[in-house]
């Protein structure tokens, strides 16, 4: 089978060289001449992974045309750009693929899911299924083979087993799960959480606030995820609980980081300023703030995190106002 995959960043690169690495079919397609002369001509993508030498076999382009044959093309773009790419891609193929995702988010105005904007924006005869290859993982680590395992979630098993087969080796295992509600939900809001998170770190809060925020980060999440049609089951898992903790904890996630960098300052503003990198818990905070309101859900740490973000509220009183809510039985 042939996987494209559209988009060489660090994590498009790393799964590249997972399915490299099982010798595999597979060619990387990015819009960065630099980066794409660096995978070829040095084995190297030195912009994200600095002098990690990748598989040799391993090729990149330039041309988006090589969907054309492709058996599976592989989406590793910020969910901003999900709808476009996909408006690009349907023309050029010429059979049913698999389409499978990796972006965890949702679309900026239409609030949908990131399997339901490639429904829309992929014609019936092109698209096999969506096949969302999420969980707890940085690029970082998987890219020089540190062992990781995540889920590949579809409403159809047999594409979802598929994905399941190309991918898993000894330092990557998949799982697969088919409720595609709970698990993006998951994926999407953890972001908000792990933004959080590198907010009180970055006001000096330790081990114990931590903990005490993954967990009910985590209720936060089951709560407006089984309000859609998600499984609370799924949040036990890797696409819940599993990817709360790693983005929550590592340095690797750009949502800590930005959290980090506001909670150090105690202010959004140089952030706002200054930021180019894409940080999708950002997003996601303004889109559940809106959701929830709109459905009344209770999410309070999200809805600090907006008000950090949105409304220029001190991330030292967001904390203490956490604290002093209402007292009550914690089930």
């Amino acid at each position: 089978m042939k996987t494209v995959i559209v988009g060489s960043g660090s994590w498009g690169t790393a799964l590249a060289q997972v399915l490299q690495d099982n010798h595999q079919d597979v060619i990387l397609y990015g819009i960065e001449s630099s980066e794409i002369e660096d995978i070829n001509n040095n084995h190297k993508n030195s912009k994200y992974f600095n002098d990690v030498l990748l598989n040799p076999e391993l090729k990149a382009t330039l041309d988006l045309t090589v969907v054309q044959d492709a058996d599976i093309v592989l989406l590793a773009v910020p969910t901003i750009a999900i709808e476009s790419i996909c408006q690009q891609i349907d023309p050029l193929l010429s059979k049913k693929v698999i389409i499978v995702n990796v972006s965890k988010g949702f679309h900026p105005e239409t609030n949908e899911r990131m399997s339901e904007v490639i429904r829309r924006s992929i014609s019936p005869d092109h698209l096999s299924s969506v096949v969302s290859l999420i969980g707890p993982s940085h690029a970082e680590e998987v890219v020089i083979r540190l062992l990781t395992t995540i889920d590949a979630v579809s409403l159809k098993e047999e594409d979802s087993q598929t994905i399941q087969e190309l991918f898993s080796n000894q330092y990557l295992r998949i799982y697969t799960g088919d409720d595609e509600v709970g698990s993006e939900l998951g994926v999407a809001i953890k972001n908000v959480m792990a933004i959080a998170s590198g907010i009180l770190s970055g006001l000096g809060y330790q081990d114990n606030t931590r903990a005490a925020l993954i967990t009910r980060g985590l209720q936060e999440m089951i709560r407006y995820g089984t309000a859609f049609g998600g499984k609370e089951q799924t949040f036990m898992g890797l696409t819940g609980i599993g990817d709360l903790i790693v983005t929550c904890s590592s340095v690797h996630s750009r949502n800590f980081q930005a959290g980090y960098q506001i909670g150090k300052e105690n202010t959004v503003e140089n952030f706002l300023k200054n930021n180019k990198k894409t940080v999708e818990g950002v997003r996601t905070a303004k889109i559940v703030h809106r959701v929830a309101s709109q459905h009344g859900i209770d999410m309070p740490i999200c809805e600090e995190v907006y008000q950090i973000l949105f409304e220029g509220k001190e991330p030292k009183t967001c904390a203490s106002d956490l604290m002093l809510r209402e007292l009550k039985r914690e089930f």
